[in-house]
């Protein structure tokens, strides 16, 4: 399979049924920056022996269905397409679960905590700041009945882990989150 093709010179970009669409409606699919950041993510994780690792790729192949669904337009697309591209809630479930197990675990914020912890830590927030801006570009597509609504749910349920497991990175490491401070503009 070919890495390039001559639609992307001119602006487009496939979609499932060999319908081609502008770029606009691809800027939506942030799924691959989370997925590129979460496997930056996951590299620095599996160096440090983490067990959460495997989750990471889980979500990856869950961004990969993601990705399917927004390239899947529900007005104009085949009723099998659709089908084949469904985003189920399965996913999501799996997500608060993971949630749940490790704020269980975690001293409760009394704070706002700066993107900080170590690395793995530090990778893990970045790739929840993406996250959000995907989740953002998905909403509208969402709203307009142009996607299923769990993948705009999914994006925010991932960014809320993404925060969690980044708190939970830097305290199994040993590392300290920095906390936030109002700038004192007199000082």
């Amino acid at each position: 399979m070919a890495v390039w093709g001559l639609g992307g010179r001119l602006g487009l970009r496939g979609c499932l049924g060999s319908r081609r669409l502008p770029c606009p409606r691809f800027q939506s699919r942030g799924a691959p920056g989370v997925e590129d950041g979460d496997g930056f993510a996951m590299e620095l994780i599996t160096e440090k022996g983490h067990p959460f690792a495997e989750e990471l790729e889980k979500i990856q192949c869950s961004l990969q269905d993601i990705g399917s669904a927004l390239a899947t337009p529900r007005s104009s697309a085949r009723e099998a397409h659709l089908r084949h591209t469904t985003f189920e809630a399965a996913p999501i479930l799996q997500l608060e679960q993971w949630i749940d197990k490790y704020s269980s675990q975690l001293p409760p914020l009394t704070a706002f905590i700066l993107p900080s912890g170590g690395k793995s830590s530090s990778a893990l927030h970045f790739c929840r700041t993406v996250c959000r801006r995907a989740e953002r570009r998905v909403v509208p597509l969402v709203q307009t009945g142009e996607t299923d609504a769990n993948v705009a749910k999914f994006l925010n349920r991932l960014s809320d882990y993404l925060f969690t497991l980044a708190r939970y990175a830097a305290m199994k490491e040993g590392n300290q989150e920095k906390i936030y401070k109002k700038n004192d503009p007199s000082a």
